[in-house]
């Protein structure tokens, strides 16, 4: 396993610095265009955006560096006071509480609240407003939360 520990370090390093740039790029272009547009085509692009997202490449990424972000976290545990252990088992927590906590607990429920509206409806239309902002709020938290994984495992390489 100590030979594979560098090698998983690094991925997780790439697959939290991916994730960081795709919630960047929401938080900073994608929903600053949707609220330029109208209530009824926003909500009706966010919708498509929500269903589209839900593929295979998404899924491996998302998924598979939260896997090894537990598998590091326990690498981590068992070896404490290895060199760069401490910034490993930090790395690993903020991946699975900012990206994974934080799309659980926040930004799904808002996307399946989204998902049961009629875009052209007076519903729809004051629950988008609210939504702009929650929404992008928390995904500015997994934005930072990518960033700061991918440093510490950086970091943890470099001990």
């Amino acid at each position: 396993m100590s030979s594979l520990l560098p090698m998983l370090t690094l991925a997780a390093a790439v697959g939290s610095g991916l994730m960081a740039g795709f919630f960047y790029s929401f938080s900073n272009v994608v929903m600053g265009s949707l609220g330029r547009i109208s209530a009824p085509a926003g909500i009706a692009a966010m919708q498509s955006i929500n269903i589209v997202v839900l593929n295979p490449i998404f899924f491996v990424l998302f998924f598979g560096t939260a896997l090894l972000s537990v598998v590091l976290f326990i690498v981590a545990l068992a070896n404490w006071g290895a060199a760069g252990s401490g910034l490993t088992l930090a790395g690993s927590a903020i991946y699975l509480a900012a990206i994974i906590g934080v799309t659980v607990v926040f930004n799904v429920p808002m996307n399946n609240a989204l998902a049961a509206v009629d875009p052209a409806s007076t519903a729809g239309s004051e629950l988008w407003t609210d939504y702009l902002n929650r929404w992008t709020l928390w995904n500015h938290v997994r934005t930072v939360g990518g960033a700061a994984s991918m440093i510490l495992f950086v970091l943890a390489l470099m001990r």
